[in-house]
């Protein structure tokens, strides 16, 4: 086994998630011990080393579980490029079983926990923890404001990790990354400011909003100054689709277009065909998403996210070499944190 040794070729992802699993079925009865003992600096000493050889920017903690006794998590922590190998790590963990589970994120405390960390030498618990709640129109974020008693005693960093870490208490990572937007620790209580225990009723709401696919039109301008038109799904977030970090762009040129550039009548014929089939066939299959398409100065750029362990991108160039208005052109490349689409993100 290599998890630590020393190799002349950098490990696939694949393999250092093996590793790590191998590592975990010998070392278990250790883990436990370890465990039972409240043993933290120890536990460290031996987990801490097989997450790191996963990845050095992964966190990880033991918590109690939700079905389980215990829970492992091993998180991106907020990092896009990392979201999809922790979501294949957890994927690939074992059954879980009556002692312990397994997350790619936190998880959110069951309502009702209790709970207090030691921040600099003070106190903190949710239940000293108010929140200045807004939600801007027709967005789906919920801006926060967050205020305790104890964010006068400590410096500006302190009070944002905190706040960080009770959001993460109350939503689980995941629900703070799909609907928290702007966060500001506050040295003084916000005006309206409500317990941070109504916080997840509040997202709850904001999101029944967004139960149905939503598509939102927008208009802009190329680099080159010319007009474009896109669509794009809303809201578009990373999260939603951990596993899909492999840019597909099917790129159309249309041979009929305006003096700016847009399609005109024959060629958004063959362009909304070509997107019926082309959505029909991603509808048959969890391994791919459209998430936008662009069209601009001739041609039309249709955005996929897909897993890159299927077979999207062979059927989207099968698909392709059926557009009749030019040669299609299909390019694929890695992309966890979806800066191929970023402008659209929301």
């Amino acid at each position: 086994m290599r998890l630590f040794g020393r190799k002349s070729e950098p490990a696939k992802p694949e393999e250092l998630i093996a590793d790590f699993w191998a590592w975990w079925d010998d070392t278990r009865p250790q883990v436990d011990a370890l465990v039972e003992a409240g043993d933290a600096a120890g536990l460290a000493d031996l987990v801490g080393p097989a997450v790191s050889a996963l990845d050095p920017s992964l966190l990880w903690e033991v918590e109690p579980g939700r079905l389980a006794q215990h829970s492992l998590v091993v998180s991106a922590s907020g990092n896009p490029e990392l979201r999809s190998f922790a979501h294949r790590w957890a994927l690939a963990a074992p059954e879980g079983d009556e002692s312990w589970e397994f997350h790619p994120s936190r998880q959110p405390l069951p309502p009702g926990t209790e709970i207090s960390v030691d921040v600099n030498g003070h106190d903190f618990g949710l239940d000293g923890l108010v929140f200045g709640l807004r939600v801007p129109p027709g967005t789906p974020r919920v801006d926060i404001a967050a205020y305790h008693p104890i964010f006068q005693d400590i410096d500006d960093d302190t009070r944002l990790e905190t706040t960080l870490l009770a959001l993460d208490w109350l939503l689980g990572e995941d629900e703070v990354a799909r609907w928290v937007g702007d966060i500001v620790a506050a040295e003084f209580e916000p005006i309206d400011a409500v317990p941070a225990i109504h916080l997840p009723a509040v997202v709850a709401d904001v999101a029944d909003g967004f139960q149905d696919e939503q598509w939102a039109f927008l208009e802009g301008q190329t680099a080159a100054g010319k007009p474009l038109t896109a669509t794009a799904r809303y809201p578009l977030r990373p999260v939603d689709h951990p596993l899909l970090d492999q840019h597909v762009a099917v790129t159309l040129p249309y041979g009929h277009a305006d003096a700016d550039g847009q399609p005109t009548e024959a060629s958004v014929e063959a362009l909304r065909d070509f997107e019926e089939r082309l959505t029909a066939h991603l509808a048959k299959s969890p391994t791919a998403v459209l998430v936008a398409q662009i069209s601009a100065e001739g041609a039309r750029v249709i955005h996929v996210y897909a897993d890159p362990g299927g077979e999207t991108v062979a059927e989207l160039k099968e698909l392709a070499a059926t557009w009749q208005e030019g040669k299609a052109r299909v390019d694929a490349e890695l992309d966890p944190s979806w800066s191929a689409v970023a402008p659209f993100l929301s």
